[in-house]
């Protein structure tokens, strides 16, 4: 188990870390366990800087910051990830031409492109959920990183991995299927607890639209790739930051203990 989530913490984040067993390909797929509690930690990360942050700088500036940390604690791998993937499925036609151009290691104009939307939209969408002078806002900046995390072994459970070797090719053999439900439970337990019942129908909404991406990528592609699950996660963490502004203007993300408490209150 503590191999699984050093290897998890290694691999989606900056962070190092020293692991002295040997890596097995089952230690790699089980991994996907902690991927929703990686996300939490991430969330934790942002919510520290922005602490932080609102003593010195102006809320424009803090947002720019969270937005700067969320690629570089991750390496920019999920971007690089949402790059590959822009460039592959609007750069071709066939699937197998769509792959070869996703492993070049250049850069193109889709690439640049989608890069340049996914971190203004995650900019802006931070930006308006600092401005909002409502409680619920530190709830979201902790719940969309850890969901956006969890689509990625929504994925790895319902679609095919279609190259031979590469970063996710551990997760060709999906038999750690007690490691995903444990993903599966955390999420929900998170999202339940933290969020209540706003913060289960936000997991709902983006597990959907994860489930839509995974379909039409793997139609595109034949199956899926590294790329497209560093994509989801870009993807959703962006959309999931966009809908918690709503969401949170509701006034009902709310922790599930206070949301108990409001609708005994209103009774």
């Amino acid at each position: 188990m503590l191999t699984s989530f050093l290897i998890a913490a290694s691999f989606l984040t900056i962070v190092p870390y020293r692991i002295r067993n040997e890596i097995t390909p089952q230690a790699i797929s089980n991994s996907r366990a902690y991927y929703p509690l990686i996300g939490l930690a991430v969330g934790i990360l942002l919510l520290i800087i922005e602490e932080a942050c609102s003593y010195v700088f102006p809320i424009t500036i803090t947002a720019a910051l969270l937005t700067a940390t969320l690629a570089i604690v991750t390496r920019g791998l999920h971007l690089d990830g949402l790059m590959d993937i822009a460039d592959g499925l609007f750069g071709a036609y066939k699937p197998q031409e769509r792959l070869k151009i996703m492993k070049d290691p250049h850069v193109g104009s889709f690439a640049t492109v989608m890069a340049i939307l996914i971190l203004l939209l995650k900019y802006t969408a931070l930006l308006s959920i600092l401005n909002l002078n409502i409680p619920g806002k530190e709830l979201a900046i902790l719940l969309v990183p850890c969901t956006s995390r969890w689509t990625m072994v929504l994925q790895l459970n319902l679609f095919s991995y279609i190259r031979e070797n590469g970063l996710g090719s551990s997760f060709r053999d999906n038999s750690s299927r007690l490691a995903s439900l444990f993903a599966a439970i955390t999420v929900s337990v998170v999202c339940l607890l933290l969020g209540g019942p706003a913060g289960v129908i936000l997991l709902v909404v983006l597990s959907s639209i994860a489930l839509i991406l995974g379909k039409v990528m793997s139609k595109m592609l034949g199956g899926l790739t590294g790329d497209c699950y560093g994509a989801t996660n870009e993807l959703i963490e962006t959309v999931g930051f966009i809908l918690a502004v709503p969401v949170i203007t509701t006034g009902f993300l709310l922790p599930f203990t206070r949301m108990v408490t409001w609708i005994q209150t209103s009774l």
